[in-house]
C-alpha cells in the first residue's frame, strides 16, 4: 500500500469523497454530519492522504490541525470495494505517526454514535483512543462519539 499526499483534483478520489458524503448524510441528521467537503479538505489546516495499490484507490484520511499540540482525524473512509482489507488500520496508524512527528500532544476525532459507526469506534479504541467529551468547535451530540488519544 502506498500511502501519498493527495491534492484532491484526481477523479477516484473526488468520487470517493463524494461517495463518503453521500454515506454521511444517509447514516446521520444533516446537524450532524461533520464530514467536510472538498473545498473543507484543502483548507490550509488540513493535510489529506490517500492510499493506492497501483492504480487502485483504496482509501484516505486526514489530519486537522487544531492547534500545535492538538490534531483532529477526519474524512478517513476505505472504498468499498476493499473493506476489511486493513486499509483503514495502515491508514490510522501513518496519521497517528504524522501527529507524533508534528509535536502534537493529543489527537481527537468525531464518529457517528449509531450501530454504522461501530466498526468505526472498535478500531480507534484498538489503536487507544478514548471516548470524550466535545472539542474544537463541537456541541454534544447523541449522534456523535467523540473520542481521543494522548501522544
Amino acid at each position: 500500500m502506498d500511502i501519498k499526499k493527495d491534492d484532491l483534483t484526481g477523479p477516484e478520489i473526488i468520487a470517493l469523497i463524494g461517495e463518503h458524503l453521500q454515506d454521511m448524510h444517509l447514516t446521520s441528521p444533516p446537524e450532524s454530519v461533520h464530514a467536510l467537503d472538498l473545498d473543507g479538505l484543502k483548507k490550509p489546516e488540513v493535510t489529506f492522504w490517500s492510499a493506492w495499490e497501483e492504480s487502485l484507490l483504496l482509501g484516505c484520511g486526514a489530519l486537522k490541525e487544531l492547534d500545535p499540540l492538538h490534531g483532529e482525524i477526519k474524512s478517513m473512509r476505505t472504498a468499498s470495494q476493499h473493506l476489511r482489507k486493513g486499509v483503514a488500520r495502515e491508514l490510522l496508524a501513518y496519521i497517528i505517526e504524522e501527529a507524533k512527528r508534528r509535536g502534537y500532544e493529543r489527537i481527537s476525532l468525531e464518529t457517528g454514535s449509531m450501530e454504522a459507526f461501530a466498526p468505526a469506534r472498535k478500531l480507534y479504541e484498538s489503536f487507544g483512543f478514548g471516548y470524550c467529551g466535545p472539542f474544537a468547535d463541537y456541541i454534544e451530540d447523541p449522534n456523535s462519539a467523540f473520542m481521543t488519544k494522548a501522544l
